[in-house]
């Protein structure tokens, strides 16, 4: 790796054009890094190391030519080749933070000579101000003595070139002389930035929120003049007065990628007034007071003393599925079936014989039937048999209409693959022949055991949302799992999806394909849908559309095809908590006899009245429905839907007859495309995940 970050490094400079002019010991590595590295691509060869001790010394040294590039690059103002290093190197790696031989960090430079773009880059990767520099009075003697320095060594060099004779060789000279007097001139213009720079004025924008019933948030921008130095750094102070009389508390910001900071562990009920400064080499510069002024710590539950609804749920699901596996080991179904007749007996334990012995194979053809089929993939490659088939064993030869009831059920025992060994036991052979549907199942879960041990792994996955059916009756689950290691499987090999799309000959007529064929021809969207449906939302208020479809056997929910396992939605704002005062605002409008509101009254309403105008304007955009007609649409006023504190959901419903459309019913109010319509189940299960 280390070798091949050299090459990178020599070809991008070579193809590098020529900077602006400088001598060449200001480029003693941005011009003439090929011909520095050459010398060590040979000792770079693991091959050709001595030992361990080379290693290292060779590393440390290459590293080291890192850094001074680094600073070359800000010397120079060359801000593409600093984001190529800070790109390819770590700042460990870069000693981003470690003073040279001048006492002088790249952000130093940068700062000094007001280049602001590379002072953004280089404080967005961790770059910190010198500790030499304690105070300005540091900082003018330090830059003072550089160009005291630097001009007396020009004026050394100068001396000794005049003087030489005429046809001595004073290439070398002359060479040291342009290097020491571009430093000067660098060092002067260093001196003169700091010199003229004054501190910086007030952040720009800084508001105030309700984080929780703990904490509250402040954001902010960067000041509005661009006419001082660059700031480095923002205080955030905190007080119960409006005065900052006594001051409670501050904290320093010096990670400069998100301008934002959460105050904790704050008393609720309590008004809190924030204010933030900005900080550059000449100081500190005046504070701003937040907008609003202050903020009291609260959250929606406060309003009536709701508990959150899931608290303790999982541990009591766990502890409820713990206590029936115990039961369960002394159940009658784990001993062996006595009363069944011998005959049925001998057959059970032949089928299961044979289920597991070394002999069993996946499918290569479908006959009349259900059947399970699981498709792995990493990146563009797809895991298929020996005979270049996608994995599919069966589940059931006499089924040849799917209930919804028994794939749903088959989605459920997707959230337990690891235990379907005790799931079977659960659903013995015995139990399964009193009823059709025990039948279906205790098949599925054999058909589950047989492709786990055929594939040599328990977790096959995700379920997809439909079955995949054809017209000679053939019916095939799918699960999808992403592999993102270098995994090895029994009895399958890696193939890329377009070579098996393209090898695979077809036994079936393009208007009546076979469920196989349907499935490759349509694997890319079940890949996109499985990779969609495991994103997460970033955190935030989220204002989501609800929207049902009934059918005979189930209800169906509207996803947007982009993001299937979360509600159609826009953002409301970055903070997911809806305070108390907001959750007050929310029930008057809703005890309102006006579904959606359409002005606010007066100073009463909190920002989210005109944050909620604008997400219902941009929601209605998003599900292609015409503002007019959403007048009689509601907000979700029983409860503000959390999902694991950093997302929450308000919900927006359409009329009360329109929230669920029955079968056969005109269905308004649902958008035509880049949407789907997922079982409920389903979603409830993709939700989760």
């Amino acid at each position: 790796k280390m070798t091949q970050q050299m090459r990178d490094l020599q070809l991008a400079q070579a193809r590098k054009p020529p900077g602006p002019s400088s001598p060449n010991a200001a480029k003693r590595l941005y011009r003439n890094l090929s011909g520095k590295f050459r010398v060590n691509y040979t000792s770079f060869d693991e091959g050709s190391l001595a030992g361990r001790g080379e290693k290292e010394k060779l590393r440390k040294s290459y590293l080291f030519q890192s850094n001074a590039a680094l600073f070359e690059a800000v010397e120079l103002q060359d801000l593409d080749r600093v984001q190529e290093l800070l790109k390819q190197y770590s700042p460990e790696e870069l000693d981003l933070n470690t003073p040279n031989s001048e006492g002088l960090l790249p952000l130093d430079i940068a700062i000094m000579t007001n280049n602001a773009p590379i002072a953004r880059a280089l404080l967005q990767a961790g770059a910190k101000e010198s500790p030499h520099f304690v105070s300005l009075e540091s900082r003018s003697l330090h830059l003072s003595t550089l160009v005291r320095e630097a001009e007396q060594r020009v004026n050394e060099l100068t001396a000794q070139v005049v003087n030489e004779a005429p046809n001595t060789d004073c290439s070398e000279k002359e060479k040291q002389l342009k290097a020491w007097e571009w430093r000067y001139r660098l060092y002067k213009r260093m001196k003169a930035g700091f010199e003229h720079a004054r501190v910086p004025d007030a952040p720009a924008n800084v508001h105030l929120s309700v984080a929780s019933s703990s904490s509250v948030q402040v954001t902010f921008w960067e000041p509005l003049s661009v006419n001082s130095a660059i700031v480095t750094k923002y205080k955030v102070e905190w007080s119960s007065s409006p005065t900052f009389s006594p001051l409670l508390g501050e904290a320093i910001i010096d990670k400069l990628k998100n301008l934002q900071f959460t105050i904790r562990g704050l008393v609720s009920g309590t008004a809190y007034y924030v204010q933030v400064s900005a900080y550059n080499m000449k100081g500190w510069g005046p504070p701003q007071a937040s907008v609003p002024p202050f903020a009291i710590p609260s959250n929606w539950r406060e309003y009536d003393g709701r508990a959150p609804r899931r608290r303790g749920q999982a541990e009591a699901l766990d502890h409820l599925l713990g206590q029936v596996k115990t039961v369960h080991q002394h159940c009658v179904c784990h001993e062996p079936c006595k009363n069944q007749p011998q005959s049925r007996k001998h057959s059970v334990s032949k089928s299961l014989k044979h289920l597991f012995h070394p002999g069993s194979k996946f499918l290569k053809t479908l006959k009349r039937g259900l059947y399970l089929t699981a498709i792995f993939y990493k990146d563009d490659n797809i895991l298929v048999t020996h005979e270049d088939q996608i994995p599919v064993v069966e589940i059931d030869d006499t089924y040849s209409c799917l209930l919804m009831q028994d794939f749903l059920w088959f989605t459920k025992v997707s959230c337990m693959w690891d235990e379907i060994l005790w799931l079977r036991q659960c659903v013995t052979v015995s139990q399964s022949s009193c009823s059709c549907i025990l039948q279906t199942r205790f098949k599925m879960l054999l058909a589950i055991s047989q492709m786990q041990g055929l594939l040599g792994i328990q977790d096959l996955g995700q379920v997809f949302f439909e079955p995949v059916k054809d017209k000679q009756g053939n019916i095939l689950i799918v699960t999808l799992k992403e592999v993102k290691t270098n995994q090895t499987f029994e009895s399958v090999r890696w193939v890329p999806i377009c070579k098996l799309q393209t090898s695979r000959k077809s036994v079936s007529s393009p208007e009546e394909p076979t469920a196989l064929d349907t499935l490759l021809i349509s694997i890319q969207d079940k890949l996109a849908y499985h990779q969609r449906s495991s994103h997460a939302l970033s955190p935030g208020l989220y204002l989501g559309y609800l929207k049902l479809c009934s059918a005979v056997d189930q209800i169906r929910v509207l996803v947007p095809e982009q993001l299937p396992n979360i509600l159609c939605h826009v953002r409301i704002r970055s903070n997911p908590n809806i305070s108390r005062e907001e959750w007050e605002w929310l029930q008057k409008m809703a005890s309102v006899d006006e579904p959606v509101p359409a002005e606010p009254e007066a100073e009463t309403s909190p920002n989210l009245f005109q944050e909620l105008q604008v997400a219902i304007k941009e929601l209605m955009t998003v599900v292609n429905i015409p503002l007019p007609e959403a007048k009689d649409f509601r907000l979700y006023s029983q409860e503000v839907l959390d999902f694991g504190g950093q997302v929450s959901f308000l919900l927006l419903l359409p009329p009360s007859d329109d929230v669920c459309t029955a079968p056969g019913q005109n269905n308004p109010y649902t958008p035509r495309s880049g949407f789907l319509t997922l079982p409920l189940q389903i979603f409830e299960l993709g939700e989760k995940e």
